[in-house]
This record gives structure tokens, C-alpha cells and sequence, in this order.
């Protein structure tokens, strides 16, 4: 399980490592580029249930801590999902990655 560090809040937002690199490109990518916008995600099950949504800017600062030493193979699909989604006016959501079965 990751850690998102956001501004200067001690507690992590705890994302799953291969959710959290692929939200790494998408995020990086937009604050990079100057652009803010929100994140968004629904809460686990072992946690209070709802979601939460936070408001990402190129001046606050964010920290990304994966639990595995090695990085996970991207899915580019998934993270132009998530681009996707970024550039709406509802912002990223993190959605699950969808796997497509692959055919003989």
C-alpha cells in the first residue's frame, strides 16, 4: 500500500502502489504544466465509508511513498483514463484499472 503526502498533513493518503504510480504520471504531468485541479476517491472498505476530494496546485506540496522498491509496468490505458478524467471539470478519479482478457 502507498502513501500520498499531501501539503503538510502527517497522514498519508494510503492508495494502493500500482494505483498510486499510475496517478503519479497523471498528477505529475498536470502540475508540471501548471494546471490545478482536484482528486478524488472513494474511501476503503475498512475505512469510514464516503470519498474524499482534495484540491491539487503546483504550490502545495506532494509526496508519493510506494511500499514495493520496484515500479509496476504501466498500463497506458489506464493512466489515459485517469488523463481523462483530470481534464474534466469534475477532475481525476481514480477509477480501477480495466483489464481486457487478452484473446488467443
Amino acid at each position: 500500500m502507498g502513501s500520498l503526502y499531501y501539503g503538510d498533513s502527517a497522514e498519508p493518503i494510503n492508495i494502493e502502489d500500482r494505483a498510486l504510480a499510475h496517478l503519479k504520471i497523471v498528477i505529475a504531468t498536470k502540475l508540471r504544466r501548471n494546471e490545478s485541479f482536484t482528486l478524488s476517491w472513494r474511501h476503503p472498505d475498512a475505512d469510514d465509508s464516503g470519498r474524499s476530494t482534495i484540491w491539487l496546485h503546483p504550490s502545495i506540496p506532494l509526496r508519493f511513498v510506494f511500499d514495493s522498491p520496484e515500479a509496476p509496468a504501466i498500463s497506458r490505458q489506464w493512466v489515459e483514463d485517469l488523463a481523462n478524467s483530470a481534464s474534466s471539470s469534475g477532475g481525476v478519479t481514480l477509477v480501477d484499472e480495466h483489464v481486457e482478457a487478452a484473446t488467443a
